[in-house]
């Protein structure tokens, strides 16, 4: 009865054998990862198909080429950068996702959205659950120690208030002593912290500063009436007053005067260091985008021509 083992085991000798001997090494990544082939078009909107360029595929790293995709991370909802399809789906759309779909398509890969907090994001990438951050992510000297940024918009901040601005917001001093809410993590709570000057200067009371999790969470609290506006980007602001409750509910205050002044960083697509050649993958990507036209339908899409760039850089920030 000592026949079955020695089987299993002569089996499993054969296999092996047949595994490193039958030109496994051309069929896998040098990660160990099974080499995928360059995907095909893809339907990134209706009515708009981008093709693959092979050229721009054999830029990407091997590893990227070997599973067939770029883990993207981004945190939803924040529109219409990121958001559901609809409510109780786990569907994501949005500029970022879009634009992302275009940007796989054209180096002939999937870009695989995956939700993340946004003040985790970077630890989540340094620790390798992603390749790229496509999350209206403002590239800042200091978040470059994290990961490289392609740039890929440019937006400045704005304040969400209930409808009619009942506040009088006109300029930025005038929330001076008053609770305003923000995202926590993001560039615009930096910018708030620094308006607490503005106030100091003209010896008003501090701006309280309540920091969420998600804007959505901030939202809420405008609702309730928790603080008097939420600062976030104009484009997510006009959109949010646009669209929520239709319409009924906000309205936005923009422009330097009201916000503060602000540095012109752009919004950039954040990319691993552990992925050498991604980064210059996804640049010729956005470019050749750019150059086709597909880069602005997308942005037409969502009425935000006005946030795109001409030229795809590398690390543009200012500060």
């Amino acid at each position: 009865m000592s026949v079955r083992p020695f089987t299993t085991v002569a089996a499993l000798a054969v296999l092996t054998l047949l595994a490193s001997g039958c030109g496994t090494r051309s069929d896998t990544s040098p990660s160990g990862a099974v080499r995928s082939e360059m995907a095909g078009p893809a339907v990134v909107l209706p009515g708009l198909t981008v093709k693959p360029d092979p050229e721009l595929y054999a830029m990407l790293p091997p590893a990227i080429r070997g599973t067939g995709k770029v883990r993207v991370a981004t945190d939803v909802p924040y529109p219409p950068f990121e958001m559901y399809a609809e409510e109780g789906s786990t569907r994501i759309t949005g500029i970022d996702h879009d634009l992302g779909q275009a940007l796989g398509a054209r180096l002939g890969v999937k870009f695989d959205f995956a939700p993340q907090k946004f003040d985790g994001i970077l630890p989540a990438v340094q620790a390798g659950k992603f390749d790229a951050v496509m999350s209206a992510m403002t590239d800042k000297k200091a978040r470059q120690k994290s990961v490289d940024f392609v740039d890929y918009l440019n937006a400045g901040p704005g304040w969400l208030v209930a409808k009619g601005n009942p506040e009088n917001i006109a300029v930025v001093t005038d929330v001076c002593g008053k609770a305003v809410g923000v995202q926590t993590g993001t560039n615009h709570q930096k910018l708030l912290q620094q308006r607490q000057e503005l106030c100091k200067a003209k010896g008003l009371p501090p701006v309280t500063i309540l920091a969420f999790s998600k804007d959505s969470e901030a939202q809420l609290a405008l609702r309730s009436g928790k603080v008097i506006a939420d600062y976030l980007d104009e484009v997510t602001a006009a959109y949010v007053a646009a669209t929520a409750d239709g319409g009924k509910s906000f309205s936005t205050v923009t422009g330097r005067k009201a916000v503060g002044e602000y540095s012109a960083s752009p919004m950039g697509i954040g990319v691993s260091k552990d992925q050498p050649g991604l980064k210059e993958a996804v640049r010729a990507a956005l470019q050749s985008l750019m150059d086709d036209g597909t880069y602005g339908k997308v942005l037409m899409k969502y009425q935000v021509p006005n946030i795109a760039i001409a030229e795809a850089t590398v690390n543009g920030a200012l500060d």
